[in-house]
This record gives C-alpha cells, structure tokens and sequence, in this order.
C-alpha cells in the first residue's frame, strides 16, 4: 500500500437526532474520530471539496424513501471529490483525484469500484460536483429525457437560480427553446438569470402571485415545467401548460420540512384538457445518458457557452451552515464546502 504523512484526526458530521420541521444544530454533531486505514480494494481520500444538496433533508427523516435515511449516530454521506491520500486498490495511485459519495467528512476510505476518477487538468474539480456532476447531468436529463423537450418549446423553471435549475434554461436555451421563464427568490437572483444565463424572462416569487407572474412572463403558455419548488409553482405551471405539455417533477424542496401533509395542485383536472404529463425521475436511473452528457456539456462550459456559478463555503465545520443555507435558498448555482 502507498499512502502520504496524514493528520491524526478525521473530523466528520453525525445526525444526532432526527429533524421535525427545519432542521436545527442540535440535530447534529461534528465529531473526532481516528483517520480510518483503507483495506483491499480501497483507497484513502482527502475530500477536497463536499457537496450539500436540498435531497438530503430527505435522508434525515425515517420516512421510507428512493434512498436509505441516514443512521442516527453515524457519518452522513454526501457527494465529495478529493485526491487519493492512500490506496490499496489496482489501478489507483497515491495523487489521483476522485468523485465518491462519502462527503460529510474530512477523510473517506472509498470502494475503488464506488469511486470515479476525475481529471482536474481538464475542469476545475468543484465542477464534478456540480455543472459537470450529478446536479448537472440531473438537468440535462431530466430536460432532454423526462421532459421530452425539443427545439421550439417554451420552458419554466422553478429555483431556476440553483444548480439544477440554471443548468436547466441554459441547455434549453441551446437546444433552441423558443422562451425560457425562470422563478428565484431574490431580485438579484432575477437579475442574474436574465442577464448571466440568458433567460427570456424571469420574476422573484416573493413578489406576488406565482400563477399571476407565470401568466404575464409566458402569456402564450409554456411547453415544459422543470419542477424544483413543488407547491404553488406546480399548480402554476399547470394553470399555464399547453396542448401535450409536459411537467418533469425533480425535486419540491417548498415543502420538505412541512410537518403537515401538504396539499396538492387544485387544477389537476386541466391536464385532461391539455393532455399534459407530469413525471417524477431520479438522476440514478439515467445514468447511461453520463458520458452523452459530460461531452456535450463540458465542450459548453469549455466554450463559455454555458456559465455556471457556486457557492463556496470553507471549511468542514461549516459543513452545517451551508445546508441550512441551501435549504434557505442563500445559494446562487451550486452550494460547495472547501475543505
């Protein structure tokens, strides 16, 4: 096994408690632990940088879900990508870079086979974690492939100033929609998907009435809604979907810490009326679609064509904050912890 001098300390997230309602502090712990040795087939992974994404409030909950909640007690886990510190595993070296999915911690020993190796000369490595990662080829394929969407269409995109969201309008603004409308929750936010990423219109929800707002930025109606925010832009979005519209349900992060069963969109019955479809998709099962999607995508990010932004938070004991504040809706494109 090679392996570089290391620390004596790991420092990693645990859930303590789990969440009702908002997550608070309390429910969490940043704990000590010993730096964990890898065995056969593993490696050692300094996590450089850490993901934190609206999802995992659903891991914090026993609810049965898509996805195993977190273990109470235990570190959570999280999109990471780092630089191999130790490696007992073939085909892996001391100084490669890896995307895995144990972030929440300092140090990771990763299943060689669960780890994927990334090449920071070719992009910086924050972007795995984002525009040229899961919440990248979330956009693309919830758009491309759930949505159906072809050139011509007018889109709606709700968080649109959010990872998945900004990705979103832009790749339909390349693929030739005819008009992309977008909802964020600031006016500066507005401002930047207009001016930055090239939205056709876009309007702060805070504002007034969402259905009202999506009328006067989409009076001929809109094709395709990207659903990030669930709620009162659902039933929007369906208020204004045209003939053989459809909706593409990713995430509802405006009711995951309701303590209450949330209702549902009053106007489903329209659907009759527009033949409109509206579906549900997780970014695992459209991974065949990734290396389609880091060629087409990265050759856009490479151009300028496509402009991404993050959000950095450094340091690992401001793991906590970051979350909230994604939950809070503080980002502007993808929430990233610097280790």
């Amino acid at each position: 096994m090679t392996e570089t001098q290391l620390p004596a300390v790991n420092r990693e997230w645990h859930l303590v408690s789990r969440p009702v309602g908002w997550p608070k502090t309390e429910d969490f712990a940043l704990v000590e632990a010993e730096v964990p040795q890898p065995g056969e087939g593993q490696v050692l992974v300094r996590n450089a940088y850490v993901s934190v994404d609206p999802y995992m409030r659903g891991r914090m909950s026993a609810a049965k879900s898509y996805v195993a909640p977190y273990e109470l007690g235990k570190v959570m886990q999280g999109g990471a990508v780092g630089e191999v510190v130790a490696s007992n595993a073939e085909g892996i070296e001391v100084g490669d870079h890896l995307l895995h999915f144990l972030g929440w911690r300092e140090f990771a020993v990763v299943d060689a086979k669960q780890a994927v190796k990334v090449d920071p000369q070719a992009a910086p490595l924050s972007t795995y974690l984002g525009v040229l990662g899961m919440t990248g080829l979330t956009a693309y394929a919830g758009l491309l492939r759930t949505a159906s969407f072809k050139e011509g269409d007018s889109v709606f995109v709700s968080g649109a100033a959010g990872a998945v969201g900004s990705q979103v309008g832009q790749i339909a603004k390349l693929k030739g929609a005819s008009r992309v409308i977008g909802s964020a929750g600031s006016d500066e936010k507005v401002k930047l998907l207009v001016e930055e990423y090239g939205f056709d219109a876009a309007f702060n929800y805070k504002n007034g009435p969402v259905s009202e707002q999506l009328r006067a930025a989409a009076p001929d109606g809109v094709d395709v809604y990207f659903d990030n925010v669930g709620g009162d832009h659902l039933e929007a979005a369906i208020g204004q979907l045209n003939r053989d519209g459809r909706i593409a349900i990713c995430g509802a992060i405006s009711v995951y810490n309701s303590t209450e069963p949330v209702s549902g969109p009053k106007n489903l019955a329209r659907l009759i009326q527009t033949r409109g479809r509206i579906e549900g998709f997780l970014v695992g099962d459209h991974y065949d679609l990734q290396a389609e999607f880091v060629q087409e995508v990265g050759a856009w990010v490479r151009s300028g064509e496509l402009k991404y932004s993050e959000t950095v938070v450094e340091g690992i004991e401001n793991n906590l904050e970051a979350f909230f504040g994604v939950l809070r809706g503080d980002n502007v494109g993808k929430m990233i912890v610097k280790l």
